[in-house]
């Protein structure tokens, strides 16, 4: 076992783990944040996706020893007090059934939005390609970022 300081959600968190330990368990099991959801456990489903220093990854594809030194945040970290205005969008457009995929797609679309504020719609499907959302189907996804942004149809 060896300790771990990661920076989750802009908190300093102490953690024992093993060093085959995947950020994902760590984060839900140990840490008690449950937004990251075990899909598929081959990176194939996008809902453990996190932000890593700021990039969209898959934790479930990263070894929780790796992180340590490095920004995590999850769903719960993008907002302090209040949903954000992507989140709100969503919320408005009925963009989720189910809501398991839902941190996911939202973490790799609030990466896009910093680095493309107004993006196209082909740049939003690029984004959020390794995202499956089985219930809802991408067009109330596409709708509420296009709305929010009021990128390039």
């Amino acid at each position: 076992m060896k300790e771990l300081i990661l920076k989750v959600n802009n908190e300093l968190r102490s953690v024992y783990v093993e060093s085959n330990e995947i950020l994902l368990d760590v984060l839900r099991e140990k840490l008690g944040i449950k937004s990251p959801k075990c899909g598929c456990e081959r990176g194939d489903c996008g809902a453990c996706t996190v932000l890593l220093d700021g990039k969209a990854v898959r934790s479930c594809l990263v070894l929780a020893v790796e992180a340590e030194g490095h920004s995590i945040t999850t769903v719960e970290g993008i907002s302090a007090e209040k949903l954000s205005a992507l989140q709100e969008s969503f919320i408005q457009f009925n963009s989720f059934q189910c809501g398991y995929c839902a941190p996911g797609i939202i973490l790799a679309v609030t990466e896009l939005l910093e680095k493309h504020p107004k993006p196209s719609l082909e740049e939003i499907k690029e984004s959020i390609a390794g995202n499956l959302c089985r219930c809802t189907g991408y067009t109330p996804i596409f709708d509420a970022i296009m709305d929010l942004t009021k990128g390039d149809k």
